[in-house]
């Protein structure tokens, strides 16, 4: 050990070191990591991350947590995600992320609750996920201690979340569709992994799963008591009378088709997340959406053109 730690260690090193430099390595090495952390970047906007995480309302740090999300079962705190090693997820492995994210499982075995929508992004790859890791983790860290949930009973109560998951929750990944488009696919990946639009446009029986059967359709009971409006191409409550150039437009700056422009939760999705897409995701995402199929929902209308 003493030979590696003193000088002959250092001459040891230095001229690993030259090698790499001379052969080109090192600087191979340092553009992937950098190249990884900028494909978390992407990510980690589609994903929504930041909003999400950081109470903005009442100047807390990025990645601390403790923005309040007002739902019908309690309100929920949302968790420090920074690299705080103590308070946050700087212990993590790689692995407790992923299992975090695509099965809902804390790394101490606790199941999550469905406000985190781990039920869309267990249909991200891990290469998705470990990108968005590295970027998290090549940010300032945030040393700030959760809030516990405020929740009406009985959802106070874990333990019954393991029945709920029995009920509600399967891990799968994302399921590409050979006879459709590239765009299609790209599209149907970022709305139902990354960009979990489901958790808020589709309505939720008593327990708090979704409902499957009327998918993106809206819903009066959206996060914080908000409408959440019909996506599907119905052409009287959802988006059918939409163009695809419509559709995309209100991803890139919240303008909707009467002029008007999106406001509550889904303007902070449009400026943290959607407006950050590149023009061909956006497009990809219109495309998906305005395939899907129209399911009226007069409770829950979308703007008409």
């Amino acid at each position: 050990m003493a030979t590696i730690i003193g000088m002959p260690g250092c001459r040891i090193l230095a001229a690993i070191a030259g090698f790499l430099l001379a052969s080109g390595l090192a600087g191979t090495v340092m553009a992937a990591d950098t190249g990884q952390i900028d494909r978390g970047a992407y990510l980690f906007a589609a994903a929504g991350c930041g909003y999400c995480h950081t109470d903005t309302k009442n100047g807390g740090a990025p990645l601390a947590g403790g923005r309040a999300l007002d739902t019908p079962f309690g309100r929920f705190y949302t968790p420090n995600i920074s690299a705080d090693p103590t308070s946050g997820i700087g212990g993590w492995s790689d692995q407790e992320f992923l299992q975090a994210l695509r099965q809902g499982i804390a790394p101490d075995g606790s199941y999550y609750y469905p406000a985190f929508p781990f039920t869309s992004y267990t249909h991200a790859t891990d290469q998705d996920l470990l990108d968005i890791k590295a970027y998290i983790f090549s940010m300032p860290v945030a040393a700030a201690e959760n809030r516990p949930h405020e929740l009406s009973f009985p959802f106070g109560w874990r333990a019954l979340l393991a029945v709920w998951r029995l009920l509600n929750f399967e891990p799968a990944g994302f399921a590409t569709d050979a006879s459709k488009s590239e765009a299609w696919n790209r599209g149907g990946y970022l709305v139902q992994a990354l960009g979990h639009c489901q958790e808020c446009h589709t309505p939720r029986g008593m327990l708090g799963g979704l409902d499957e059967d009327a998918a993106f359709s809206g819903t009066k009971e959206g996060p914080d008591g908000d409408t959440v409006p019909n996506i599907t191409p119905d052409p009287d409550t959802g988006i059918g009378g939409w163009d695809r150039d419509q559709v995309a437009r209100v991803l890139r700056d919240g303008a909707l088709p009467d002029f008007d422009y999106v406001g509550g939760t889904m303007a902070e999705v449009v400026r943290n997340s959607t407006s950050r897409l590149t023009p061909e995701d956006r497009d990809a995402i219109a495309e998906y959406l305005l395939a899907l199929p129209a399911i009226p929902n007069p409770d829950a209308r979308a703007t008409q053109p």
